[in-house]
């Protein structure tokens, strides 16, 4: 069972393989995926984010999963160096790790109901477990930022996450927090591989925003792999990535 729906400005996806999937347990992700749109969203005038960055509404006042994701922000800052940073401009904006966070929530309802073989998809950032409908680890293309409709490497998942950072849809429009107002330009696209999606999408937008120094912040990393694409076209990947390279 699979299906994919328009939320959060991007295609979301979810499939199921097992044969016990029923339409509610998709759903039930989906209305997930509208409740994380509703309160973290930066364009919704009222959602909890906004109301946070208009002042009527105090972090302390804020909901359980707004200060969970406020205190993995704060420790992801610190990971990273300070390369990753939610506040700018006198405003915050945690899109940069909600979107991980929200799809490896989702994938988690489906393990709780019991399912064994699934991925969550959420603007080409993944959560797999299991197999697919083939019997087969998930494949996920990582594209040409030159060239969208090109794959340039196909990897193999099985239980696990992979995230993308780069100029795909939105074009240059991640910053180095330590050079405020100047884009990270450096870099096209870097491809982080993990144990879970969350931690692979919040540290593929801090490599990202390192620029080239990026894919080697990841290789100093237990548990994670990297594939990286410069401004030349060069492709760099830390040691271990290839071992989930199919072509």
């Amino acid at each position: 069972m699979k299906q994919t729906r328009i939320m959060m400005g991007m295609p979301i996806t979810v499939e199921v393989v097992d044969h016990s999937a029923t339409q509610q347990a998709i759903d039930d992700c989906f209305l997930y995926f509208q409740w994380v749109d509703d309160t973290f969203s930066t364009y919704k005038e009222d959602s909890e984010i906004s109301r946070i960055n208009q002042k009527r509404m105090t972090l302390a006042e804020a909901s359980q999963p707004m200060r969970a994701i406020f205190a993995l922000a704060e420790a992801t800052k610190l990971d990273t160096d300070g390369y990753f940073d939610i506040y700018r401009n006198g405003r915050y904006d945690p899109s940069g790790l909600v979107k991980g966070w929200a799809i490896f929530n989702a994938a988690s309802m489906l393990a709780q109901r019991g399912y064994w073989n699934y991925y969550v998809e959420a603007g080409g950032d993944i959560q797999a477990a299991g197999h697919n409908a083939w019997g087969q680890p998930w494949r996920v293309g990582i594209r040409n930022p030159f060239n969208m409709h090109e794959i340039v490497k196909v990897v193999a998942i099985a239980d696990g996450g992979i995230a993308t950072s780069g100029t795909y849809i939105r074009g240059q429009h991640i910053y180095n927090p330590k050079t405020p107002g100047e884009l990270q330009t450096d870099v096209l696209s870097l491809t982080v591989v993990g144990s879970n999606i969350y931690d692979a999408d919040r540290l593929a937008t801090a490599a990202f925003a390192m620029g080239s120094e990026g894919v080697f912040f990841i290789e100093k990393l237990d548990g994670f792999e990297a594939y990286q694409i410069n401004s030349a076209g060069v492709a760099t990947f830390t040691s271990g990535f290839m071992r989930y390279v199919l072509s």
